[in-house]
């Protein structure tokens, strides 16, 4: 072996070289076995011959030894990191509980913003990460045309139409659909008591194994039922299983009695599989039943379709194969003028862009507030950390001096910085969990997947995530400041107002500065949501909801001759109207098949009597089937002509209200009353104009609207609306013991404030806007919590300057408004840069504004103003305690 160069040895000062140590324990052996040869007589040259001849192959001995030494290496460098990591941590631990004021004020600090994160993670990935609730769902898709203004009745398809595309394209494995006009409360129920109402879907029958669910009892629907089966089946939700069954393990098989008739339960769904939370957000649903498409196939367009793709086909070719179908299908295939009436309406939308794609942007928006509260909180803990360490510098300080070198002094402040963020972490998972347990029971708030909430795996993940960069992020940077400094200068000055205290105050002064920008952000983006809020409210809806309220009436027709039928619902309605008209309170009631802010439908587009139109030029009118009594009921403007009456029955002429819009496109300019609507053959005179009544939401401009009489129209189904003086509520027993005079079969159904719907459809935007109003409130005190603890901190380490200047004759008021001005050119330079921040923020989120400017001057100097009262107001405390500082305490004390 050669002989290692001495400078070898010194390199080891700059780590272990186990193959060297391999070397010279080789040569001491190979060296002391050629002294002991030589010793007997061995000349030099065969000795070390022999020597090395005894020890073997030398090279692979070394390799040998270096492997092994470098495995012992490496186990007493963990050992020794993860014994100075445990010291770290009891250290830390120790210097927590001592100063647990400190500790709590950042753990809660934490736990606020980090639970807040987890919260809207869980929510983000519930609706936008998480794939939806079926097998294989990338695969699914809506099948529709692009947005329309007539909302559902122009997304939806006739039973041919249906047949036809499923029969002709080329991509799908399958298609299918479900009935859309569908209200709550729409079948009556009766098992043995009285009857009770439930919320039913019709579905085509290959509806559940296009979405891959298996029934979790029983069977699903057969292809035979798509045409009416040889007798009527229904399919149980889990829920409603549970709940109106007791969960009865044989009910497969059973009768129950629905709307008079006699239904089989074939089978219950899995507990997994909510209908309601992915195509229906909001609405609770009891039991499925199969489309009879015999039986509906004159009803027009009332299928929502949905399909699911052949593996590898993507959106662009079920696209062109849509689009390839469209021309060529029939909306009735006995009126060949329909052949390419929707050519454009078999077009695939993923069905997650479906149900959230909505939701996108204020999901996105939802998260960047969280995440500035993140921010903001851990710049808070990086000022709490800075201010605790220059207290401590003295102690670092000596340490430095006992050896600790500048990395084992930051790793220390990192350690405590990862136990409070850990806490924080723990407390914030608890604080979300319990948020997303309430969040997931908010049935009143119409977002889809909502009851599916829940802190899963990823979310976790995302917990250790946070907890690990706030530790990290925030933690490091006091640790690095404190030991850039020269600490044995520490040792020498013992003055309070001195040491590394003063040195950082422009740094801790720079991150509050931050903390406001980011209130500030927060604080203007959340006004602008507010103020677009109350404008969605003040929004004119073109009926009063309040006082008004609607039930569900059951009412079943009877006979196959259309006049009769009229005749006699004329009767029931005039009846049931004079009876819950009679009751104290009521001032006005009404029928009506479908109420505004729900689901809506078209029939065939009227033309003007004497007048031509292009093809297409003319909108399809959503349509209301009422009764006389309706429009007062519902609180809705008639601006010309008159309401229906009795009068206007089946044997007279037949006649319609239309809204203003209807008459603006009609009539451009001329009075609309009296003039003549063209639908076929049949003529209906138009009788009054009334106000445009928003039927899709608060949001969207109303389109046009034509109602027809009950006593001449056949209704899908039948609302009582009234108007009453006293609260809706107090009247539900009274109304429903009216209709049970008239009707027995009539369920006990709730009476429903109309504002309740008005509600509903303003829900999401309400629900966002109060999440992000409580993220911005929440920033906003964090903020003031920094700036009082740097103000705090400044007067503290200043306290012998402030006693001087007492002391040479400065009066409590002006030390305490320069503690104000230091407190308000903090805010002010942090509401500059905040305004510009916000004016960035509120371009991102213009999309989400209604009836507001991104530059809207009141919520700017609104939200501006309060931030810069909130600020002055913490700094306020640390002025007042200023002031009472008393010269000789201050000048003794140092």
């Amino acid at each position: 072996m050669k002989r290692v160069p001495r400078w070898r040895r010194y390199a080891r000062f700059f780590g272990p070289d186990p193959a060297a140590d391999a070397k010279d324990e080789l040569r001491f052996h190979l060296e002391t076995t050629i002294d002991e040869l030589v010793h007997r007589g061995w000349t030099p040259d065969a000795a070390r011959h022999e020597a090395e001849r005894r020890m073997g192959d030398l090279r692979a001995l070394v390799r040998i030894g270096a492997r092994i030494g470098g495995k012992m290496e490496r186990r007493r460098q963990v050992r020794d990191y993860w014994s100075d990591m445990l010291q770290d941590a009891r250290y830390g631990l120790r210097t927590l509980v001592r100063d647990s004021g400190f500790a709590s004020v950042s753990i809660l600090i934490l736990a606020l913003a980090i639970g807040a994160n987890i919260a809207v993670f869980s929510v983000v990935n519930t609706l936008l990460l998480r794939p939806l609730p079926f097998p294989e769902s990338r695969e699914l898709v809506r099948i529709g045309p692009p947005p329309t203004p007539c909302g559902v009745s122009c997304a939806t398809f006739s039973a041919d139409e249906f047949e036809e595309f499923r029969g002709q394209n080329r991509t799908y494995e399958d298609v299918t659909g479900y009935e859309a006009y569908t209200t709550p409360d729409n079948v009556r129920i009766t098992l043995g008591g009285e009857p009770q109402s439930a919320t039913s879907i019709m579905v085509l029958a290959n509806f559940f194994q296009v979405l891959g669910i298996q029934p979790a009892m029983g069977r699903l629907f057969t292809a035979d039922e798509l045409r009416g089966g040889p007798h009527p089946v229904a399919l149980l939700t889990n829920a409603y299983w549970r709940r109106e069954f007791n969960a009865d393990p044989a009910i497969v098989g059973k009768a129950m009695e629905m709307n008079g008739g006699a239904v089989t339960i074939v089978g219950v769904l899995p507990e997994s599989f909510d209908f309601g939370a992915v195509f229906s957000p909001g609405a609770k649903v009891d039991l499925f039943t199969p489309v009879d498409l015999t039986l509906e196939r004159h009803w027009g367009s009332i299928v929502a379709l949905f399909g699911r793709l052949k593996p590898g086909v993507s959106m662009a070719q079920a696209r062109e194969d849509g689009l390839r179908i469209g021309p060529t299908t029939y909306h009735d295939v006995t009126q060949p003028e329909t052949k390419g009436q929707d050519k454009d309406g078999f077009l695939p939308m993923p069905l997650r862009d479906y149900v959230t794609g909505k939701l996108r942007r204020s999901l996105i928006v939802l998260w960047c507030a969280v995440g500035a509260i993140l921010l903001i909180a851990g710049v808070n803990l990086s000022n709490l950390l800075l201010a605790r360490a220059a207290a401590r510098a003295r102690e670092f300080a000596v340490r430095g001096a006992l050896g600790a070198g500048r990395g084992r002094i930051v790793r220390q402040l990192l350690m405590e910085s990862l136990m409070l963020s850990g806490a924080g972490a723990v407390l914030g998972l608890g604080l979300a969990a319990g948020t997303i347990a309430w969040l997931a029971h908010q049935g009143a708030v119409a977002l889809p997947l909502l009851n599916s909430l829940r802190i899963d795996g990823a979310a976790l993940g995302w917990t250790v995530l946070l907890a690990v960069l706030t530790a990290t992020l925030f933690g490091v940077v006091p640790g690095l400041k404190i030991t850039s400094g020269n600490l044995q200068e520490v040792l020498k000055d013992s003055s309070q107002g001195a040491g590394l205290g003063r040195r950082h105050e422009r740094v801790r002064a720079a991150l509050v500065v931050s903390e406001v920008a980011l209130a500030c952000t927060l604080l203007v983006s959340a006004g602008l949501l507010l103020r677009s809020f109350v404008r969605v409210l003040d929004v004119d809806l073109g009926f009063q909801p309040e006082r008004a309220a609607a039930i569900q009436v059951a009412y079943d027709e009877i006979g196959s001759d259309t006049v009769a039928r009229e005749e006699r619902r004329s009767v029931v309605y005039q009846e049931i109207l004079r009876r819950v008209g009679a009751l104290p309170g009521v001032g006005a009631a009404g029928m009506v098949d479908l109420l505004p802010l729900g689901p809506n439908r078209d029939w065939d587009t009227p033309v003007p009597q004497g007048k031509t139109f292009a093809p297409g030029a003319l909108p399809a009118p959503l349509v209301y089937v009422i009764s006389p009594g309706f429009i007062r009921a519902m609180g809705i403007r008639l601006h010309g002509g008159r309401d229906f009456t009795w009068d206007d029955g089946p044997k007279s002429e037949r006649v319609v209200l239309i809204n203003a819009s209807a008459a603006h496109v009609y009539w451009p300019g001329e009075d609309a009353v009296d003039k003549i609507l063209m639908r076929g053959n049949e003529q209906d005179r138009v009788l009054g104009v009334v106000d445009d009544v928003h039927e899709e939401s608060t949001e969207t401009p109303s389109g046009a609207q034509i109602y027809y009489p009950t006593t001449q129209q056949q209704p899908a189904w039948a609302e009582l609306v009234i108007r009453t003086s006293t609260p809706p509520a107090s009247l539900g027993p009274s109304v429903l013991r009216v209709l049970r005079q008239i009707n027995p079969n009539q369920p006990a159904t709730e009476l429903r404030p109309i504002r309740t719907i008005v509600d509903r459809a303003n829900s999401s935007r309400q629900f966002f806007m109060l999440l992000v109003g409580a993220f911005a409130v929440l920033g906003m005190l964090l903020a003031a919590l920094g700036i009082y603890g740097v103000i705090s901190y400044s007067v503290t380490q200043r306290s012998r300057e402030i006693g001087v200047r007492m002391a040479l004759g400065a009066s409590s008021g002006r030390v305490q408004r320069d503690v104000l001005g230091n407190t308000l050119r903090l805010a002010l330079i942090g509401v500059a840069a905040g305004t510009v921040a916000s004016a960035v923020a509120a371009r991102l989120i213009a999309s989400l504004l209604f009836g507001t400017s991104p530059w809207d001057a009141t919520s700017y100097a609104g939200m501006i103003l309060l931030l810069v009262a909130v600020a002055v107001l913490s700094g306020y405390l640390p002025a007042r305690r200023a002031s009472r500082i008393d010269p000789i305490q201050a000048l003794r004390s140092n």
